[in-house]
């Protein structure tokens, strides 16, 4: 058992870890796993001794974790804002009438949709936009100029 060079140990726990990650929840020991299997090459290809392979590591292993950060975070900024709220995704979203809208409403065109709207008076086939969501009901404005 003793006479495994240390660079294999790493790429043996590197595997380890990567068939850890397939068995455990998360989206975590891939990286730990990729810095243990990088640690075992250099080892390999260097001899490096204890201290460096452990400093190596750790260094191999931050970059990792930060960089999966970067990759796989949860999104950040406006479009997080609303992520489980799909009304709240329509606001400012341009919608085309297709009942007028009058005293009593209308109704609108959203996609592959349509939504009963309040709002200003507004014809057939005019562009207005979404500005608040009353339950299932879209609160519309004119559209501006350039957006119509």
């Amino acid at each position: 058992m003793s006479g495994i060079e240390p660079g294999w140990w790493w790429a043996i726990g590197g595997v380890i870890l990567l068939i850890a990650e397939v068995i455990a929840p998360g989206f975590f020991l891939i990286f730990i796993g990729a810095a243990a299997l990088a640690t075992g090459m250099f080892t390999l290809l260097f001899g490096l001794g204890l201290e460096l392979q452990l400093v190596l590591f750790m260094i191999y292993a931050a970059v990792a974790v930060l960089a999966g950060r970067r990759f796989y975070a949860r999104p950040r900024g406006a479009s997080a804002k609303h992520l489980n709220d799909r009304a709240a995704q329509l606001v400012g979203r341009p919608v085309i009438v297709t009942k007028a809208i009058d005293a009593d409403g209308g109704r609108v065109r959203l996609a592959d949709s349509e939504w009963s709207a309040r709002g200003t008076f507004a014809a057939v086939g005019e562009t207005v936009v979404v500005r608040r969501i009353d339950g299932n009901c879209l609160i519309v404005d004119p559209a501006p100029i350039n957006q119509a």
